[in-house]
């Protein structure tokens, strides 16, 4: 991963194009050839703390035994991913990470098992949720939604190009590092199709109409995605937030795409919202051949440094204040829950090649 950290990685003076094709090769490489983890629990790794609890698991603030690094291990019980029918969600979850190489995507750093859980040891991005801190102060400029929003359209692109549709974009997967840039999380819902696919998944308020109605779909229900993430950075809201918490009448909403662009929105934020948030999908922008490449070109991001901000060269709005590397005080405190060990191994047929 050492590479693709390096600030001189992508070069400007090469075709991007190329640049993604080269990064495909690697990715199939890495797509084809996965190894089951091994069933050793944590026994390499200190636990330190938890940084939070999810639908099917914990996660973990774990240091090296034999080193000085900090990551953290998302721990999921194999009897909840079992009950919730998460196991091939799980499986897909890891060959995703195990596969992908960005700037601005969460990869797999190791993997373990045991009789109970499944372990996937990611890096320990120490800044904590963009939703936290948007929570914390309600709205983004645009100018500051522009350079969140760059990093997560490159992310997009890069996992479009990699034949993965992501369907789970909204800020609580998106972590800020020490440095003030992101890195999408989570990728229970990714799915590697070329065409369509028709399964129901994602978070309600970011839905696109036609996951709804139960509609065959491609890749430009990231792009709705997209739409509403840049909605809610600026407006501090949901496009489609319903009284009450009215899931139906949300989804209703939705499908008619029924949604209020407040007035301090510049013409071209709110052209490119509604652009994005396009029910008719043959209107929706960037569900094209050029894909990406036609979000690029809006006005809205006139003016970006594509290789600057892959790069990590652009002097972020934000930089998390962490005073030391196990420093948790930008996530939320939780208590740790004592868990018992089993002395059976847990569907094994379901979890041996995980």
């Amino acid at each position: 991963m050492s590479h693709l950290q390096s600030q001189h990685y992508f070069n400007s003076k090469e075709d991007y194009g190329a640049t993604l094709d080269g990064l495909s090769k690697e990715f199939d490489e890495r797509w084809s050839h996965q190894t089951p983890s091994p069933y050793n629990n944590l026994e390499n790794y200190i636990q330190r703390a938890v940084l939070g609890y999810g639908s099917f698991g914990t996660v973990m603030l774990v240091k090296e035994k034999t080193g000085k690094n900090y990551y953290a291990a998302k721990m999921m019980s194999k009897e909840d991913l079992v009950r919730l029918k998460q196991v091939a969600h799980v499986h897909n979850e890891k060959t995703v990470l195990s596969a992908a190489r960005f700037p601005f995507l969460v990869y797999l750093v190791d993997s373990s098992k045991d009789f109970d859980y499944l372990y996937l040891i990611l890096p320990f991005i120490n800044g904590g949720e963009l939703f936290s801190y948007h929570r914390k102060v309600r709205k983004f400029n645009e100018k500051q939604s522009r350079f969140y929003g760059t990093q997560v359209l490159l992310a997009l692109e890069y996992m479009h190009r990699m034949n993965l549709m992501y369907r789970d974009l909204k800020p609580e997967n998106i972590l800020i590092d020490c440095k003030g840039y992101i890195k999408l999380t989570d990728f229970g819902f990714t799915k590697r199709v070329e065409g369509r696919t028709s399964t129901l998944c994602g978070t309600p308020e970011y839905l696109a109409p036609e996951i709804i109605q139960l509609k065959p779909y491609n890749k430009s229900v990231d792009w709705w995605a997209f739409g509403i993430l840049l909605f809610e950075f600026v407006a501090g809201r949901s496009p489609f937030a319903a009284h009450n918490r009215d899931v139906i009448l949300m989804y209703s909403k939705i499908c008619l795409g029924e949604y209020r662009v407040p007035t301090y929105f510049t013409p071209p934020m709110k052209n490119l919202v509604e652009s994005l948030m396009q029910v008719d999908t043959s209107k929706r922008l960037g569900n094209s051949n050029e894909g990406a490449i036609e979000i690029k070109n809006h006005p809205w991001f006139q003016g970006v440094d594509w290789f600057a901000m892959l790069n990590q060269e652009i002097n972020p709005p934000y930089i998390p204040t962490v005073s030391n590397i196990e420093d948790i005080s930008n996530f939320d405190h939780f208590e740790s829950k004592s868990k018992v060990k089993s002395k059976i191994n847990r569907h094994p047929e379901l979890f041996n090649n995980f």
